[in-house]
Protein backbone atom coordinates (compact mmCIF):
# COMPACT_ATOMS: atom_id res chain seq x y z
CA UNK A 1 0.00 0.00 0.00
CA UNK A 2 1.56 3.40 -1.35
CA UNK A 3 0.79 5.80 1.32
CA UNK A 4 0.45 8.78 -0.85
CA UNK A 5 -2.26 7.34 -2.78
CA UNK A 6 -4.03 5.34 0.11
CA UNK A 7 -6.96 6.48 2.27
CA UNK A 8 -7.48 7.32 5.81
CA UNK A 9 -10.68 5.78 7.61
CA UNK A 10 -12.32 6.90 10.57
CA UNK A 11 -14.96 5.18 12.82
CA UNK A 12 -15.74 5.05 16.24
CA UNK A 13 -19.06 5.41 18.51
CA UNK A 14 -21.08 8.59 17.91
CA UNK A 15 -19.85 11.52 19.99
CA UNK A 16 -16.53 10.70 19.01
CA UNK A 17 -15.64 13.36 16.53
CA UNK A 18 -14.88 11.33 13.75
CA UNK A 19 -16.70 14.05 11.33
CA UNK A 20 -15.00 17.04 12.40
CA UNK A 21 -11.44 15.43 13.10
CA UNK A 22 -11.76 13.98 9.40
CA UNK A 23 -12.32 17.56 8.42
CA UNK A 24 -9.73 19.05 9.69
CA UNK A 25 -6.93 15.77 9.14
CA UNK A 26 -8.03 16.23 4.89
CA UNK A 27 -7.29 20.17 4.65
CA UNK A 28 -3.81 19.79 6.79
CA UNK A 29 -3.05 17.12 4.36
CA UNK A 30 -4.73 18.56 1.66
CA UNK A 31 -6.97 15.51 0.93
CA UNK A 32 -10.58 14.76 -0.20
CA UNK A 33 -12.87 14.71 2.51
CA UNK A 34 -15.82 12.13 2.47
CA UNK A 35 -18.46 11.72 5.47
CA UNK A 36 -20.44 8.90 4.47
CA UNK A 37 -23.44 9.72 6.84
CA UNK A 38 -23.65 12.80 4.73
CA UNK A 39 -23.71 10.75 1.41
CA UNK A 40 -26.27 8.56 2.82
CA UNK A 41 -28.34 11.45 3.58
CA UNK A 42 -27.95 13.14 -0.24
CA UNK A 43 -28.26 9.29 -1.85
CA UNK A 44 -31.88 8.59 0.39
CA UNK A 45 -32.72 12.98 0.31
CA UNK A 46 -33.93 12.76 3.82
CA UNK A 47 -31.93 12.60 7.52
CA UNK A 48 -30.89 9.76 8.65
CA UNK A 49 -33.30 9.59 11.50
CA UNK A 50 -36.51 8.87 9.00
CA UNK A 51 -34.32 6.36 6.82
CA UNK A 52 -34.85 4.34 9.99
CA UNK A 53 -38.15 5.63 10.94
CA UNK A 54 -39.97 5.16 7.30
CA UNK A 55 -37.43 2.55 5.79
CA UNK A 56 -35.62 0.46 8.67
CA UNK A 57 -32.09 0.02 9.93
CA UNK A 58 -31.60 -2.64 6.68
CA UNK A 59 -31.88 -0.32 4.55
CA UNK A 60 -29.71 2.43 6.15
CA UNK A 61 -27.46 -0.25 5.94
CA UNK A 62 -28.07 -1.14 2.12
CA UNK A 63 -27.56 2.98 1.90
CA UNK A 64 -24.04 2.98 3.52
CA UNK A 65 -23.11 0.03 1.54
CA UNK A 66 -23.00 1.61 -1.82
CA UNK A 67 -21.47 4.95 -0.42
CA UNK A 68 -19.15 3.10 1.14
CA UNK A 69 -18.18 1.46 -1.88
CA UNK A 70 -18.23 4.73 -3.75
CA UNK A 71 -15.41 6.26 -1.39
CA UNK A 72 -13.24 3.18 -1.69
CA UNK A 73 -12.73 4.03 -5.60
CA UNK A 74 -11.11 7.29 -4.89
CA UNK A 75 -7.47 8.17 -3.42
CA UNK A 76 -6.02 10.59 -0.94
CA UNK A 77 -9.66 10.81 0.91
CA UNK A 78 -9.72 10.87 4.26
CA UNK A 79 -13.09 9.16 5.34
CA UNK A 80 -15.57 9.11 8.18
CA UNK A 81 -17.60 6.37 8.13
CA UNK A 82 -20.84 5.93 11.09
CA UNK A 83 -19.71 3.56 14.12
CA UNK A 84 -21.55 0.76 13.11
CA UNK A 85 -20.43 0.64 9.43
CA UNK A 86 -17.16 -2.00 9.87
CA UNK A 87 -19.60 -4.49 11.66
CA UNK A 88 -20.53 -5.64 8.30
CA UNK A 89 -17.50 -7.76 6.75
CA UNK A 90 -17.88 -6.81 3.39
CA UNK A 91 -17.82 -3.14 4.78
CA UNK A 92 -14.38 -3.69 6.61
CA UNK A 93 -12.44 -6.12 3.74
CA UNK A 94 -13.44 -2.31 1.50
CA UNK A 95 -11.98 0.00 3.79
CA UNK A 96 -9.30 -2.00 4.78
CA UNK A 97 -8.25 -2.31 1.38
CA UNK A 98 -8.54 1.42 0.74
CA UNK A 99 -6.13 2.28 3.49
CA UNK A 100 -5.86 2.65 7.13
CA UNK A 101 -8.89 2.37 9.70
CA UNK A 102 -8.69 4.54 12.97
CA UNK A 103 -10.83 4.02 15.42
CA UNK A 104 -11.47 7.27 18.11
CA UNK A 105 -12.60 5.75 21.19
CA UNK A 106 -14.20 7.37 24.10
CA UNK A 107 -15.66 6.25 27.40
CA UNK A 108 -19.40 5.81 27.52
CA UNK A 109 -19.54 8.84 30.21
CA UNK A 110 -17.86 11.05 27.91
CA UNK A 111 -20.02 10.02 24.63
CA UNK A 112 -23.06 10.25 26.78
CA UNK A 113 -22.12 13.76 27.84
CA UNK A 114 -20.67 15.10 24.51
CA UNK A 115 -23.96 13.76 22.50
CA UNK A 116 -26.65 14.88 25.49
CA UNK A 117 -25.39 17.70 27.08
CA UNK A 118 -22.56 19.19 25.28
CA UNK A 119 -22.70 19.23 21.50
CA UNK A 120 -19.57 21.46 21.00
CA UNK A 121 -17.44 18.44 20.12
CA UNK A 122 -19.44 18.20 17.01
CA UNK A 123 -22.04 15.50 17.50
CA UNK A 124 -24.81 18.41 16.69
CA UNK A 125 -28.29 18.06 17.91
CA UNK A 126 -29.25 15.07 16.11
CA UNK A 127 -29.10 11.92 18.40
CA UNK A 128 -28.79 8.53 16.60
CA UNK A 129 -31.69 6.63 16.82
CA UNK A 130 -30.25 3.67 17.84
CA UNK A 131 -29.91 5.39 21.59
CA UNK A 132 -33.68 7.21 21.32
CA UNK A 133 -34.90 5.41 24.51
CA UNK A 134 -35.37 6.33 28.22
CA UNK A 135 -32.35 5.20 29.13
CA UNK A 136 -29.39 6.53 26.53
CA UNK A 137 -26.59 6.05 28.54
CA UNK A 138 -27.18 2.73 29.35
CA UNK A 139 -28.17 1.99 25.57
CA UNK A 140 -24.40 3.72 25.19
CA UNK A 141 -22.88 0.88 27.25
CA UNK A 142 -24.59 -1.89 25.15
CA UNK A 143 -24.48 -0.94 21.62
CA UNK A 144 -20.56 0.39 22.49
CA UNK A 145 -20.12 -2.88 24.36
CA UNK A 146 -21.32 -5.16 20.98
CA UNK A 147 -18.82 -2.91 18.76
CA UNK A 148 -15.80 -3.51 20.59
CA UNK A 149 -14.58 -6.34 18.99
CA UNK A 150 -15.06 -4.70 15.30
CA UNK A 151 -13.29 -1.30 16.78
CA UNK A 152 -10.11 -3.56 17.78
CA UNK A 153 -9.77 -4.84 14.48
CA UNK A 154 -8.67 -1.17 13.22
CA UNK A 155 -4.88 -0.22 12.49
CA UNK A 156 -5.15 2.50 14.86
CA UNK A 157 -7.03 3.65 17.87
CA UNK A 158 -7.07 7.37 19.77
CA UNK A 159 -8.47 8.02 22.82
CA UNK A 160 -10.35 11.37 22.86
CA UNK A 161 -12.03 11.63 26.19
CA UNK A 162 -9.10 14.49 26.88
CA UNK A 163 -8.52 15.63 23.55
CA UNK A 164 -10.23 18.47 21.42
CA UNK A 165 -10.83 18.15 17.80
CA UNK A 166 -7.28 19.49 16.92
CA UNK A 167 -5.39 17.36 19.18
CA UNK A 168 -7.37 14.30 17.92
CA UNK A 169 -6.42 15.54 14.60
CA UNK A 170 -2.67 15.33 15.59
CA UNK A 171 -3.01 11.90 17.34
CA UNK A 172 -4.73 10.96 13.69
CA UNK A 173 -1.88 12.37 11.40
CA UNK A 174 0.99 11.13 13.94
CA UNK A 175 -0.20 7.54 13.89
CA UNK A 176 -0.59 7.22 9.69
CA UNK A 177 2.80 8.55 9.49
CA UNK A 178 3.73 5.85 11.92
CA UNK A 179 1.92 2.93 10.29
CA UNK A 180 3.49 4.27 6.99
CA UNK A 181 6.55 4.06 7.82
CA UNK A 182 6.30 0.46 9.13
CA UNK A 183 4.72 -0.23 5.77
CA UNK A 184 7.90 1.47 3.96
CA UNK A 185 10.01 -0.40 6.40
CA UNK A 186 11.94 -2.79 4.13
CA UNK A 187 14.28 0.33 3.00
CA UNK A 188 18.09 -0.50 2.02
CA UNK A 189 19.63 1.99 4.38
CA UNK A 190 17.28 1.33 7.03
CA UNK A 191 20.12 -0.20 9.85
CA UNK A 192 17.38 -0.90 12.61
CA UNK A 193 13.68 0.39 13.66
CA UNK A 194 12.92 1.87 16.72
CA UNK A 195 9.75 0.65 18.23
CA UNK A 196 8.27 2.03 21.11
CA UNK A 197 4.71 2.51 22.82
CA UNK A 198 4.49 6.08 21.11
CA UNK A 199 6.27 5.95 17.98
CA UNK A 200 7.87 3.41 15.03
CA UNK A 201 11.01 4.93 12.84
CA UNK A 202 13.64 3.90 11.21
CA UNK A 203 17.54 4.56 11.53
CA UNK A 204 18.70 4.82 8.27
CA UNK A 205 22.56 4.29 8.11
CA UNK A 206 25.09 4.52 5.02
CA UNK A 207 26.91 7.11 2.51
CA UNK A 208 25.49 9.75 0.61
CA UNK A 209 22.18 9.63 2.29
CA UNK A 210 22.08 13.73 2.88
CA UNK A 211 21.26 13.56 -1.08
CA UNK A 212 17.87 11.02 -0.17
CA UNK A 213 16.60 13.25 2.42
CA UNK A 214 13.81 14.30 0.52
CA UNK A 215 12.83 11.68 -0.31
CA UNK A 216 12.83 9.79 2.92
CA UNK A 217 10.91 12.07 4.01
CA UNK A 218 8.43 11.78 1.23
CA UNK A 219 8.49 7.64 1.56
CA UNK A 220 7.22 8.00 5.42
CA UNK A 221 4.51 9.71 4.48
CA UNK A 222 5.59 13.59 5.83
CA UNK A 223 4.76 16.41 3.89
CA UNK A 224 4.66 20.10 5.02
CA UNK A 225 7.17 22.62 5.21
CA UNK A 226 10.80 21.90 6.62
CA UNK A 227 12.53 24.18 9.39
CA UNK A 228 16.46 23.43 9.46
CA UNK A 229 17.67 23.63 13.02
CA UNK A 230 21.46 23.72 13.12
CA UNK A 231 24.57 25.55 14.59
CA UNK A 232 26.20 27.90 12.72
CA UNK A 233 29.70 25.10 12.17
CA UNK A 234 27.32 22.50 10.83
CA UNK A 235 25.07 25.32 8.90
CA UNK A 236 28.69 26.54 7.18
CA UNK A 237 29.54 22.95 5.99
CA UNK A 238 26.34 21.06 5.00
CA UNK A 239 23.23 23.41 5.37
CA UNK A 240 22.88 24.40 1.84
CA UNK A 241 23.90 21.10 0.47
CA UNK A 242 20.41 19.87 2.94
CA UNK A 243 18.61 22.87 1.79
CA UNK A 244 18.94 21.95 -1.91
CA UNK A 245 18.45 18.48 -1.49
CA UNK A 246 14.83 19.16 0.02
CA UNK A 247 14.04 22.17 -2.74
CA UNK A 248 14.66 19.45 -5.14
CA UNK A 249 12.34 17.27 -3.49
CA UNK A 250 9.80 20.29 -3.44
CA UNK A 251 9.93 21.60 -0.06
CA UNK A 252 9.99 25.02 1.48
CA UNK A 253 13.05 25.22 3.32
CA UNK A 254 13.55 27.41 6.42
CA UNK A 255 17.04 27.51 8.69
CA UNK A 256 17.94 28.52 11.81
CA UNK A 257 21.36 28.39 13.04
CA UNK A 258 22.34 28.92 16.98
CA UNK A 259 26.06 29.16 18.21
CA UNK A 260 27.94 25.84 19.06
CA UNK A 261 28.72 23.87 22.03
CA UNK A 262 26.88 22.15 24.70
CA UNK A 263 27.02 25.85 26.67
CA UNK A 264 24.69 27.06 24.17
CA UNK A 265 22.11 24.29 24.83
CA UNK A 266 19.84 26.13 27.31
CA UNK A 267 16.25 28.03 27.62
CA UNK A 268 17.58 30.76 25.96
CA UNK A 269 18.61 29.05 22.54
CA UNK A 270 14.95 27.84 22.78
CA UNK A 271 13.86 31.33 23.11
CA UNK A 272 15.22 32.18 20.00
CA UNK A 273 14.20 29.21 18.14
CA UNK A 274 10.63 29.85 19.05
CA UNK A 275 10.27 33.22 18.16
CA UNK A 276 12.19 31.73 14.22
CA UNK A 277 8.92 29.66 14.35
CA UNK A 278 6.45 31.89 15.16
CA UNK A 279 7.78 34.65 12.59
CA UNK A 280 7.78 31.82 9.69
CA UNK A 281 4.13 30.77 10.96
CA UNK A 282 4.99 27.55 11.91
CA UNK A 283 2.24 24.81 12.12
CA UNK A 284 1.68 21.59 13.30
CA UNK A 285 1.80 20.07 9.61
CA UNK A 286 5.62 21.05 9.19
CA UNK A 287 8.83 19.32 9.89
CA UNK A 288 11.70 20.29 11.85
CA UNK A 289 15.02 19.20 10.74
CA UNK A 290 17.91 18.55 13.35
CA UNK A 291 21.22 19.16 11.62
CA UNK A 292 23.80 18.81 13.71
CA UNK A 293 25.71 17.00 16.73
CA UNK A 294 24.03 16.11 20.26
CA UNK A 295 23.84 19.41 21.32
CA UNK A 296 21.75 20.35 18.12
CA UNK A 297 19.47 17.22 18.46
CA UNK A 298 19.15 17.68 22.26
CA UNK A 299 17.97 21.38 21.59
CA UNK A 300 15.82 21.23 18.33
CA UNK A 301 14.10 18.29 19.86
CA UNK A 302 13.03 19.73 22.93
CA UNK A 303 11.52 22.64 20.96
CA UNK A 304 9.61 20.01 18.40
CA UNK A 305 8.26 18.46 21.78
CA UNK A 306 7.14 22.17 23.22
CA UNK A 307 6.32 24.32 20.34
CA UNK A 308 2.29 23.98 19.29
CA UNK A 309 2.87 20.85 22.07
CA UNK A 310 4.74 18.85 19.34
CA UNK A 311 5.65 18.94 16.16
CA UNK A 312 7.30 16.31 13.52
CA UNK A 313 10.68 16.36 13.42
CA UNK A 314 13.81 13.99 12.61
CA UNK A 315 17.60 13.53 13.53
CA UNK A 316 19.69 13.94 10.94
CA UNK A 317 23.39 13.51 13.32
CA UNK A 318 26.36 14.93 11.59
CA UNK A 319 28.84 13.78 15.01
CA UNK A 320 29.68 9.78 15.93
CA UNK A 321 28.43 10.56 19.12
CA UNK A 322 25.19 11.71 17.96
CA UNK A 323 25.15 8.78 15.17
CA UNK A 324 25.11 5.96 17.55
CA UNK A 325 23.50 7.65 21.13
CA UNK A 326 22.15 10.89 21.39
CA UNK A 327 19.81 10.76 17.88
CA UNK A 328 18.52 7.75 19.02
CA UNK A 329 16.00 7.03 21.79
CA UNK A 330 13.79 10.41 22.01
CA UNK A 331 15.33 12.08 25.06
CA UNK A 332 15.50 15.32 24.33
CA UNK A 333 15.89 18.74 26.18
CA UNK A 334 18.48 21.25 27.78
CA UNK A 335 20.79 22.31 30.64
CA UNK A 336 20.14 24.14 33.84
CA UNK A 337 23.13 25.68 35.37
CA UNK A 338 23.44 23.12 37.65
CA UNK A 339 22.64 20.12 35.50
CA UNK A 340 22.47 18.73 32.41
CA UNK A 341 19.62 17.34 30.88
CA UNK A 342 17.77 18.69 33.50
CA UNK A 343 14.80 20.10 31.53
CA UNK A 344 13.44 17.60 28.58
CA UNK A 345 11.22 15.07 27.85
CA UNK A 346 10.91 11.70 26.04
CA UNK A 347 9.92 12.91 22.55
CA UNK A 348 10.71 10.51 19.65
CA UNK A 349 11.76 11.65 16.02
CA UNK A 350 9.90 10.19 13.03
CA UNK A 351 13.17 9.14 11.48
CA UNK A 352 17.23 9.21 12.38
CA UNK A 353 19.30 9.73 9.63
CA UNK A 354 23.14 9.07 9.57
CA UNK A 355 25.22 9.89 6.90
CA UNK A 356 28.62 8.44 7.88
CA UNK A 357 30.61 10.78 5.08
CA UNK A 358 29.88 13.54 7.12
CA UNK A 359 32.00 12.04 9.63
CA UNK A 360 34.93 13.10 7.31
CA UNK A 361 34.79 17.05 8.00
CA UNK A 362 35.04 16.48 11.85
CA UNK A 363 38.23 17.61 13.59
CA UNK A 364 40.11 14.94 14.68
CA UNK A 365 38.98 15.70 18.93
CA UNK A 366 35.45 15.19 18.04
CA UNK A 367 36.04 12.13 15.79
CA UNK A 368 37.62 10.22 18.40
CA UNK A 369 34.81 11.38 20.94
CA UNK A 370 32.65 9.44 19.35
CA UNK A 371 33.79 6.42 19.37
CA UNK A 372 33.78 6.49 23.28
CA UNK A 373 30.44 5.43 23.05
CA UNK A 374 30.42 3.17 20.36
CA UNK A 375 32.89 1.46 22.62
CA UNK A 376 30.13 1.46 25.32
CA UNK A 377 27.72 -1.00 23.59
CA UNK A 378 30.23 -3.71 23.12
CA UNK A 379 31.08 -2.99 26.99
CA UNK A 380 27.28 -3.36 28.22
CA UNK A 381 25.72 -5.55 25.82
CA UNK A 382 28.09 -7.16 23.46
CA UNK A 383 30.93 -8.81 24.17
CA UNK A 384 31.12 -9.92 20.29
CA UNK A 385 31.22 -6.04 19.43
CA UNK A 386 33.63 -5.26 21.75
CA UNK A 387 35.77 -7.91 19.88
CA UNK A 388 34.83 -6.69 16.74
CA UNK A 389 36.11 -2.99 17.87
CA UNK A 390 39.17 -4.78 19.13
CA UNK A 391 40.50 -6.11 15.84
CA UNK A 392 39.34 -3.08 13.62
CA UNK A 393 40.87 -0.39 15.67
CA UNK A 394 43.12 0.83 12.93
CA UNK A 395 40.19 0.53 9.82
CA UNK A 396 37.84 2.80 12.25
CA UNK A 397 40.49 5.66 13.18
CA UNK A 398 41.12 5.69 9.37
CA UNK A 399 37.19 5.78 8.21
CA UNK A 400 37.20 2.78 6.07
CA UNK A 401 33.61 2.68 4.88
CA UNK A 402 32.33 -0.84 4.85
CA UNK A 403 34.02 -0.99 8.69
CA UNK A 404 32.64 2.30 9.56
CA UNK A 405 29.15 1.52 8.24
CA UNK A 406 29.04 -2.05 10.22
CA UNK A 407 29.88 -0.14 13.69
CA UNK A 408 27.37 2.75 13.31
CA UNK A 409 24.55 0.20 12.35
CA UNK A 410 25.34 -2.41 15.14
CA UNK A 411 25.84 0.47 17.87
CA UNK A 412 22.29 2.01 16.52
CA UNK A 413 20.32 -1.46 16.65
CA UNK A 414 21.89 -1.72 19.96
CA UNK A 415 20.27 1.58 21.55
CA UNK A 416 17.50 0.57 19.19
CA UNK A 417 16.79 -2.72 21.44
CA UNK A 418 17.43 -1.28 24.32
CA UNK A 419 14.96 1.99 23.48
CA UNK A 420 12.06 -0.48 22.13
CA UNK A 421 12.06 -2.33 25.39
CA UNK A 422 11.76 1.02 27.55
CA UNK A 423 11.24 3.97 25.99
CA UNK A 424 11.39 6.19 29.57
CA UNK A 425 14.10 4.52 31.28
CA UNK A 426 12.36 2.60 34.02
CA UNK A 427 13.97 -0.10 33.15
CA UNK A 428 16.73 -1.94 30.95
CA UNK A 429 17.81 1.50 29.47
CA UNK A 430 19.41 2.87 32.40
CA UNK A 431 22.09 0.46 31.25
CA UNK A 432 23.15 3.58 28.09
CA UNK A 433 24.43 5.45 31.07
CA UNK A 434 27.46 3.07 31.62
CA UNK A 435 30.01 5.86 32.98
CA UNK A 436 27.54 8.94 32.28
CA UNK A 437 27.45 9.52 36.11
CA UNK A 438 30.82 10.52 36.57
CA UNK A 439 30.58 12.37 32.78
CA UNK A 440 28.36 14.67 33.70
CA UNK A 441 29.92 15.36 37.00
CA UNK A 442 32.52 16.32 34.77
CA UNK A 443 30.69 18.00 32.47
CA UNK A 444 29.23 20.04 34.75
CA UNK A 445 32.18 20.63 37.18
CA UNK A 446 34.00 22.04 34.27
CA UNK A 447 30.83 24.09 33.15
CA UNK A 448 30.62 22.13 29.63
CA UNK A 449 33.83 23.35 28.55
CA UNK A 450 36.55 21.11 29.14
CA UNK A 451 36.03 18.05 28.10
CA UNK A 452 33.87 16.93 24.86
CA UNK A 453 30.70 14.33 25.77
CA UNK A 454 32.62 11.40 24.66
CA UNK A 455 35.98 12.38 26.49
CA UNK A 456 34.04 12.44 29.46
CA UNK A 457 31.78 9.37 29.07
CA UNK A 458 35.17 7.32 28.73
CA UNK A 459 36.50 8.56 31.49
CA UNK A 460 33.36 8.07 33.64
CA UNK A 461 33.55 4.11 32.13
CA UNK A 462 36.92 4.03 33.34
CA UNK A 463 35.43 5.25 36.98
CA UNK A 464 32.66 2.61 36.64
CA UNK A 465 35.05 -0.15 35.60
CA UNK A 466 37.13 0.53 38.88
CA UNK A 467 34.55 0.92 40.49
CA UNK A 468 33.36 -2.38 39.24
CA UNK A 469 36.77 -3.78 40.53
CA UNK A 470 36.59 -2.37 43.73
CA UNK A 471 33.46 -4.17 44.85
CA UNK A 472 34.56 -7.01 43.69
CA UNK A 473 32.19 -7.85 40.46
CA UNK A 474 34.82 -6.65 37.52
CA UNK A 475 37.98 -8.81 37.03
CA UNK A 476 41.35 -6.56 36.74
CA UNK A 477 41.80 -8.29 33.04
CA UNK A 478 38.27 -6.52 32.33
CA UNK A 479 39.36 -3.47 33.50
CA UNK A 480 42.55 -3.75 31.46
CA UNK A 481 40.92 -4.10 28.22
CA UNK A 482 38.31 -1.69 28.23
CA UNK A 483 41.36 1.17 29.65
CA UNK A 484 43.70 -0.81 26.67
CA UNK A 485 40.55 -0.10 23.76
CA UNK A 486 39.73 3.20 25.05
CA UNK A 487 43.38 4.03 24.64
CA UNK A 488 43.80 2.40 21.45
CA UNK A 489 41.13 5.28 20.08
CA UNK A 490 42.84 7.96 21.86
CA UNK A 491 40.43 8.55 24.44
CA UNK A 492 41.49 9.74 27.52
CA UNK A 493 41.08 8.01 30.88
CA UNK A 494 41.88 10.51 33.32
CA UNK A 495 41.69 13.83 34.61
CA UNK A 496 42.92 16.74 36.45
CA UNK A 497 42.59 19.99 37.72
CA UNK A 498 38.81 19.43 39.42
CA UNK A 499 37.93 20.01 42.83
CA UNK A 500 36.43 16.79 43.33
CA UNK A 501 33.71 18.50 46.03
CA UNK A 502 32.55 20.11 42.95
CA UNK A 503 32.43 16.40 40.69
CA UNK A 504 30.97 14.88 43.34
CA UNK A 505 28.44 17.80 43.77
CA UNK A 506 27.42 17.66 40.28
CA UNK A 507 27.16 14.18 39.95
CA UNK A 508 24.36 13.55 43.29
CA UNK A 509 22.10 16.30 40.72
CA UNK A 510 22.50 13.22 38.28
CA UNK A 511 19.19 12.20 36.53
CA UNK A 512 19.41 8.87 37.07
CA UNK A 513 19.64 9.49 40.88
CA UNK A 514 16.40 7.99 43.09
CA UNK A 515 15.40 7.95 47.11
CA UNK A 516 18.96 9.74 47.43
CA UNK A 517 20.90 7.09 46.62
CA UNK A 518 23.08 7.11 42.86
CA UNK A 519 22.25 4.30 40.46
CA UNK A 520 25.65 2.97 39.24
CA UNK A 521 25.51 0.96 36.13
CA UNK A 522 28.42 -1.42 36.75
CA UNK A 523 30.23 -4.47 35.43
CA UNK A 524 30.46 -8.10 35.50
CA UNK A 525 31.85 -8.89 33.04
CA UNK A 526 32.57 -7.34 29.20
CA UNK A 527 28.75 -7.12 27.45
CA UNK A 528 27.22 -8.11 30.85
CA UNK A 529 25.76 -5.08 33.65
CA UNK A 530 24.60 -4.56 37.15
CA UNK A 531 22.79 -1.61 38.64
CA UNK A 532 23.64 -0.81 42.48
CA UNK A 533 22.25 1.74 44.39
CA UNK A 534 24.10 0.79 47.69
CA UNK A 535 27.50 2.00 46.35
CA UNK A 536 29.35 3.47 49.51
CA UNK A 537 30.29 6.72 49.10
CA UNK A 538 34.32 6.36 50.49
CA UNK A 539 34.56 3.66 47.35
CA UNK A 540 33.53 6.79 45.17
CA UNK A 541 35.60 9.04 46.27
CA UNK A 542 38.53 6.68 46.47
CA UNK A 543 37.81 5.79 42.44
CA UNK A 544 37.37 9.93 42.37
CA UNK A 545 40.52 10.18 43.33
CA UNK A 546 42.53 7.98 41.39
CA UNK A 547 40.93 9.19 38.06
CA UNK A 548 42.57 12.62 39.04
CA UNK A 549 45.89 11.37 39.76
CA UNK A 550 46.67 8.28 37.42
Amino acid sequence: MNCQTTDIILTGFSGTGKSLVAREVAQRLSWAFIDTDDEVVKLAGKPIAEIFRQDGESRFRELERQVIEKACQQKQSVIAVGGGAIVNLRNYELLARSGFIFCLEAKAETIYQRLFQNATYGSGPEVRPLLADESPLESIRQLKASRQPYYANVDWTVHTDRLNISQVADEVIRGWRLLCSARNGTDKDAACWVRTATQSYPVFVGYRLLDKLGEKIEELGLSGRVVIISDETVASIYGRKVEEALRDAGFTVNSFAVSPGEENKNIDSAIRIYDFLVERRVERGDILIALGGGMVGDLAGFVAATFLRGISWAQVPTSLVAMVDASIGGKVGINHPQGKNLIGAFYQPDFVLADCQTLTSLPERELTSGWAEVIKYGLILDKDFFEFLEANVDKLIGLEPATVRQAIARSAAIKAQVVSEDEKERGKRIILNYGHTIAHGLEVASQYRRFLHGEAVAIGMMGAAKLSQRLGLLSVEAVERQQSLLQRFGLPVTFSGLALVDVKKAMELDKKIRTKAIRWVLLRDIGKTTIRSDVPQEDVVSVLRKLSQS
